[in-house]
């Protein structure tokens, strides 16, 4: 029997599980693979028989000659890997702000080195990384202009594209409910090679954004912090913002700038929900598949 201790964050209801690598290791799994494989992802993000999370981050020591505190890598609850998963990089922040016993980290993301600053009322601000304009970093399946994405799906007005290390497109509307409908056909659209974090949002009168986001690999979310960057980053890039906005999501509020070239920085809270161990029995492929 293999077990695995984990620590169960979340940022605005974006809940995640954690698992610190440098403790609990990699190794051990089945067979000799990974300890966290696919098939072991899948089935701790699994609501009904694991634990639950819309993504997995996992935490390992930096390398030899890395100018960051740790390494971070994200995971979906499909198994699948996630590029960047900014309120998961909050979380972990915070974790390794209050281990140093400093207000500034630094995390090495699949998406490059992130900097992260725990503010005096407790909130997490990150440094994203510069946003992706081209079509080919996206990535798209066409040259395009990404800020008015040729794709025309059942009378939704074009989207805008976005990386923020993962793949966006932001369509704005009236009614953001619309993302329950056509988030699942759209994540996986032709235009999306790789697939695509699907954001629906709308412009307030004060100059907030209100958002939902159907994520690629986990579905429609309680909050997506890469995705609130690309709302904002799509949003001045259309003339909708002047570069800072409230962004307004299910679970509650964040706060976004950018100032059209350069990171975008993405603050708001984080909370610890529980911690626990997962013990994994030697179940055969079809167990581990459900």
């Amino acid at each position: 029997m293999n077990t695995l201790k984990f620590l169960k964050m979340h940022g605005l209801g974006n809940d995640f599980v954690i698992v610190d690598a440098r403790s609990s290791g990699r190794e051990g799994g089945r067979r000799g693979e990974p300890f966290l494989n696919e098939r072991r992802i899948r089935w701790i993000g699994d609501r009904h028989r694991g634990v639950g999370f819309d993504q997995l981050a996992l935490i390992e020591a930096s390398g030899d000659g890395d100018d960051a505190d740790i390494r971070l890598s994200f995971f979906n609850a499909d198994g699948s890997s996630a590029g960047a998963c900014g309120n998961a990089t909050r979380c972990v922040a915070s974790l390794i702000a209050g281990e140093l016993g400093r207000n500034e980290v630094s995390l090495r993301t699949p998406a490059g080195r992130l900097e992260a600053t725990r503010l005096g009322d407790g909130r997490i601000s990150v440094r994203m990384t510069a946003p992706e304009l081209d079509w080919r970093a996206i990535p798209l399946a066409v040259e395009c202009d990404t800020n008015e994405v040729p794709l025309d799906h059942e009378g939704l007005p074009r989207p805008v594209a976005v990386s923020m290390g993962n793949p966006h497109a932001v369509f704005f509307v009236d009614d953001v409910d619309l993302a329950e409908r056509h988030g699942p056909a759209l994540e996986r659209h032709a235009m999306f090679p790789d697939g695509a974090n699907i954001g629906f949002a709308r412009v307030n009168g004060d100059g907030s954004i209100r958002l939902r986001v159907f994520e690629r690999g986990a579905g429609l979310t309680l909050a997506c912090g890469s995705g609130a960057c690309a709302a904002l980053v799509a949003a001045v890039r259309r003339g909708f913002s002047n570069g800072t906005a409230r962004m307004i999501l299910d679970g509650g509020e964040l706060e976004i700038t950018w100032n059209g070239k350069g990171p975008v920085i993405m603050t708001g809270p984080v909370a610890r929900a529980f911690s626990g161990e997962i013990e994994f029995a030697d179940m055969d492929d079809t167990e581990w598949d459900r």
